[in-house]
């Protein structure tokens, strides 16, 4: 089975597993009261400085995973196609969307290719958290970015940033796990860890022009124990010293990383 199939068949298997949990009626419901909570504080600054309003707007969100953030542009006004290669992510999207009477698209695709999605067709195309490492082909996935953005449309994508992957989860030392440049397939289900300079030069030679970007580092309710669940265990006590660099090394390394660029 080549690379693509055994990830497509492993997000058909957790979409209905491991990422149920991000479906609940509670989740949607705070995502409807609050829509711009789909992103990342300093992420959804970017975006509103780059388009002050979403109406009308027409985005596109590849690899659009739990469509938290399609859902998000739609409550904000726009137009919004979801594509992913997951039939089963798609489905159950949909599935929240029909129950809501919201108008969305949703397109079976790989990000590397976007056969079914037309050239310069959007103002916005916006991927997020986790989409880099399934990619095997960085200048396919941007090309065809580039492609479907209309002239002078704009890219913004939220990322882990590179500068964490060569480290263990360890919150009392700084331990390496692998060299930065090695960057993969790891895994049954193979996945990359893409340098900086793998990311950037993707993005500029597909024809983008980089206008900005953020490197952030911990915040509550952004940092990796609170998205993998691991804070129910906590006490306020333990939260807070997580955030402190002098008592825990990896919140002196940026954690997120977010780029703007332009057609």
């Amino acid at each position: 089975m080549d690379q693509k199939n055994r990830v497509r068949d492993a997000w058909n298997e957790w979409s209905d597993t491991d990422f149920a949990k991000y479906r609940t009626d509670e989740r949607i419901s705070k995502l409807i009261a609050r829509p711009e909570s789909a992103f990342h504080p300093t992420t959804y600054s970017m975006i509103k400085e780059v388009f002050p309003s979403l109406r009308g707007k027409r985005i596109c969100v590849p690899s659009s995973g739990d469509n938290h953030a399609v859902f998000a542009f739609h409550l904000m006004g726009a137009t919004v196609t979801s594509v992913d290669i997951s039939e089963r992510q798609l489905e159950n999207g949909a599935a929240i969307a029909n129950k809501h009477g919201w108008d969305i698209r949703f397109v079976c695709d790989d990000t590397m290719e976007l056969r079914h999605i037309k050239s310069d067709e959007y103002d916005f195309v916006y991927t997020s958290n986790g989409v880099h490492v399934w990619m095997n082909d960085l200048n396919a996935m941007y090309r065809h970015i580039c492609r479907i953005l209309k002239s002078k449309g704009a890219y913004i994508m939220y990322e882990v940033h590179p500068f964490t992957r060569p480290f263990e989860n360890n919150t009392t030392k700084l331990a390496i796990k692998k060299p930065y440049d090695a960057i993969g397939p790891f895994g049954e289900i193979p996945a990359y860890t893409w340098r900086m300079q793998d990311i950037v030069n993707a993005i500029v030679s597909s024809g983008l022009g980089i206008k900005h970007m953020e490197e952030m580092y911990a915040e509550y309710n952004t940092y990796w124990f609170e998205v993998s669940g691991e804070r129910e265990t906590m006490s306020k006590e333990e939260v807070d010293r997580l955030y402190q660099w002098e008592h825990n090394p990896l919140a002196a390394i940026p954690q997120w990383l977010s780029v703007y660029a332009v057609k």
